[in-house]
């Protein structure tokens, strides 16, 4: 139990950190983009990096490999993370589940349907009714540390759980809407490489250059399936052994090999992936913005959706499950603990800033919604961080 609370400590301390970090690279994409360094910055976006051999050409923009690559391995650790949870973790009983899952359904849920009502008539707008339900866990926690000891170990718990959930939700959201132009050559591919990875996993094999080498194979079939690149990580995520009946490693000699390679990806993902994703992502040139444009319905429905939307969906669940007896809030929350939290999970970021970069290839759509992310999630934050640090007690050592 020692070494579990030290290790989730680990987890919070490292996301929080990470957060912070990614907050600066927002930062400064927003300096360059609205400085004399625009030119320069669009400029190193547009390199083209890669090679081409025969019927194989992986000559793309530096941003399509951040994109496509990076991010399939932030959705390998997403995957990991989901798997740990689903085999020994906050997800592997109906009690435990019950509560995060439906909150997280239910905050997808009405932010996706307060952006439908704002952009009904907009089918060009309406690709991106998935922008608004996703939160960045990194910015979250980010926040909440900044509440030191007033935040009750159970709200972290809550806020992380909740935020894998909308994590596995998002990526069948991407994979169901955001695949365009199918090759089912390589899709077959991509599956006769999936059902390797399983033989191997059934079989025992816990090494893992097998898994990631066929994981590269893996993300290369998927990149020329049509089907979007970083659900390769995702797969290759899932199927990498951990402790359950077949795979029986014993945790009290070595860490699974899911684990190792989540502590490996860790701080990569949290101080260099994502970093380097919002960076190369949140470029917004403020100049070239109108007054209008902050009022028009495809950025409001996201601003809303996130910061209206995210609270009203996360909070009535729980409240619903409660009355029914089905679910309680966990130790030192209350209501207004809750809210607080809804609050914080109307910040979208990198997850919303991934899913409007699929839904809109038009630049001024683009810029649009990502003014409408930036907004919620700087008065999400705002208001979260005020509102509980109004409503948490202050703590004392001891």
């Amino acid at each position: 139990m020692g070494r579990a609370r030290r290790a989730f400590a680990e987890f919070f301390r490292l996301e929080a950190a990470g957060g912070i970090v990614l907050i600066a690279a927002a930062v400064l994409a927003l300096v360059c983009v609205n400085t004399g360094l625009a030119e320069t910055y669009h400029a190193l976006l547009d390199v083209s990096v890669g090679f081409s051999a025969g019927q194989i050409d992986l000559v793309k923009p530096l941003l399509l490999w951040i994109n496509d690559g990076l991010m399939a391995v932030f959705f390998l650790l997403v995957a990991l993370e989901i798997k740990r949870e689903m085999v020994g973790g906050q997800l592997s009983s109906r009690a435990q589940l019950m509560l995060p899952m439906v909150c997280a359904a239910a905050g997808v849920a009405v932010p996706a349907l307060i952006f439908f009502a704002f952009n009904r008539g907009d089918a060009s707008a309406l690709r991106g009714w998935a922008v608004p339900t996703a939160t960045d866990i990194a910015f979250a926690l980010g926040v909440l540390a900044l509440l030191g000891s007033r935040v009750p170990t159970g709200m972290k718990l809550l806020l992380a759980t909740i935020a894998v959930v909308d994590d596995l939700i998002a990526i069948v959201i991407i994979a169901v809407f955001y695949s365009h132009g199918m090759s089912f050559v390589a899709l077959g591919l991509s599956f006769l490489v999936i059902g390797v990875m399983w033989i191997l996993n059934r079989r025992g094999v816990t090494r893992l250059a097998p898994y990631l080498a066929l994981g590269g194979v893996l993300w290369l079939c998927v990149l020329k399936s049509g089907v979007h690149a970083t659900l390769a990580g995702v797969a290759t995520g899932l199927l990498i052994p951990h402790v359950d009946k077949r795979n029986a490693i014993d945790d009290a000699v070595e860490h699974s090999p899911l684990e190792t390679l989540e502590h490996a990806l860790h701080p990569w993902v949290a101080f260099a992936i994502m970093p380097i994703f919002a960076f190369a992502n949140a470029g917004l040139a403020l100049g070239e913005l109108e007054v209008h444009q902050a009022f028009e319905a495809l950025p409001l429905g996201i601003a809303i959706g996130l910061v209206v939307g995210k609270p009203i969906g996360i909070v009535g669940a729980a409240v619903m499950l409660r009355k029914l007896g089905w679910a309680r809030y966990p130790a030192g929350m209350d209501g207004r603990a809750l809210f607080g939290l809804g609050l914080l999970c109307g910040i979208g970021f990198t997850m919303s800033l991934f899913i409007a970069s699929l839904a809109y290839q038009d630049a001024v759509r683009y810029d649009e919604a990502v003014l409408g992310i930036f907004v919620a999630s700087v008065v999400s934050a705002i208001a979260g961080l005020a509102w509980l640090r109004a409503v948490l007690p202050a703590r004392t050592a001891g």
